[in-house]
């Protein structure tokens, strides 16, 4: 009698990730997985989503200037940024409904931004609540802040992100409103039974095109600055006038960004605003830059015009729907690897070497050298007799 024949193991699963070398290659896959309503809400832009197009196209007409013969170890691309140190100038920026493209949300991406030594921001809008967020990895995460109506339930919910271990509050202060969100309204975006945003309060709703969020002013921030002991970033900031104010009202950082092409269309890309806040904050904050980073091309010339450095959104969001965790980390690493690679290739042994003259055209009204927004010779961030 014949031995019973072994039974055949089933053929390993593929992994998702394997043929992905670029983040180009996730747009696509992650399209294939995610139901079209949560594709839409993540790729979509406002209006006729020109600022979406430009914040890439900016970018790509940015020329470098290489460099030969110059003998390096392999670059390093570590930073400090507010007194924390990372492995690469590259951050989550913070993002939307993380379970709508994968079913752990919050927690792989920490998982993944931990694994690849990068600070994750967490945003108002997060499915999975913040201390569940600081129990699924030891990573460094900030916090993005949407005030609520009532001042005293902002200041429960911004002591509830220190007490669940965020680094910093990153306040919004591009949205008093929502942009004109039309692939959103045609895809009738909402938040599926069995997912909610325990902190964000404005029922997502696609056919309202103009849902109002709480006003703010400048005196907002001095009191936001006043009830945390976190350093306090502004994101939203295109214009050196505003760049400028808040440099003056103590804040701690500034992130220019159009808020991923979401808000009001045909506002410049944020590459292309970047020089103007540069030299209005004339390197008294560190200067953040998120919108169309797309290659570590991208991180060196964003770094040579004046920022410490880059937060990308929809390339993770797409790791994350294509690979959960490992596609997070996945991302990072692609862009953290492409990075090493330009710096090697014009001659810069490291992040902080890198200034304007590795542009191959000077940025507008400003002569070849170090940009006036990020001086040499220290990191961003209190020392040690600061903190």
């Amino acid at each position: 009698m014949m031995p019973p024949r072994a039974a055949v193991p089933p053929p390993a699963a593929a992994d998702p990730l394997g043929d992905v070398v670029c983040l180009a290659d996730l747009e696509p896959l992650a399209r294939q997985v995610l139901p079209p309503m949560a594709y839409e809400y993540v790729s979509g832009g406002a209006a006729d989503e020109l600022t979406l197009r430009w914040n890439v196209e900016a970018f790509q007409r940015i020329r470098l200037r290489p460099r030969v013969l110059v003998a390096m170890s392999e670059p390093d691309t570590r930073v400090t940024l507010l007194g924390t140190p990372l492995a690469c100038p590259i951050l989550l920026a913070p993002t939307s409904y993380h379970r709508l493209m994968h079913p752990d949300g919050e927690l792989a991406t920490a998982r993944g931004a931990a694994a690849a030594g990068v600070a994750y921001v967490v945003s108002t809008a997060t499915t999975t609540p913040l201390d569940a967020i600081a129990g699924a990895a030891d990573g460094v995460r900030w916090f993005q802040l949407y005030p609520l109506a009532e001042r005293e339930r902002t200041r429960s919910l911004v002591a509830a992100a220190e007490a669940a271990g965020c680094r910093a509050v990153c306040l919004t202060v591009d949205t008093p409103v929502a942009g004109a969100r039309n692939r959103e309204q045609r895809a009738r975006v909402r938040l599926p039974d069995g997912i909610s945003a325990p902190y964000f309060h404005h029922v997502i709703d696609a056919s309202n095109a103009r849902t109002r969020f709480t006003p703010l002013s400048w005196a907002d921030v001095a009191w936001l600055r006043s009830v945390t002991r976190l350093p306090l970033l502004l994101k939203g900031v295109l214009t050196g006038d505003d760049a400028a104010r808040a440099c003056e009202a103590g804040v701690a950082g500034i992130i220019v960004s159009n808020h991923g092409a979401r808000n009001l269309d045909t506002v410049p890309a944020s590459i292309d605003a970047l020089p103007e806040v540069a030299d209005a904050v004339g390197g008294r904050v560190p200067i953040l830059l998120d919108g169309g980073v797309r290659r570590g091309t991208d991180v060196l010339k964003a770094l040579a015009l004046g920022a410490a450095a880059v937060m990308i959104g929809r390339p993770y969001l797409y790791g994350l729907a294509v690979g959960g965790a490992a596609g997070v980390t996945r991302v990072v690493e692609l862009l953290r690897s492409e990075l090493e690679a330009a710096l090697a290739l014009t001659g810069r042994p490291s992040v902080a070497a890198v200034d304007a003259t590795v542009l191959w055209d000077a940025p507008p009204g400003r002569p070849l050298g170090r940009p006036s927004g990020r001086p040499s010779g220290r990191p961003f961030g209190p020392s040690s007799s600061e903190q």
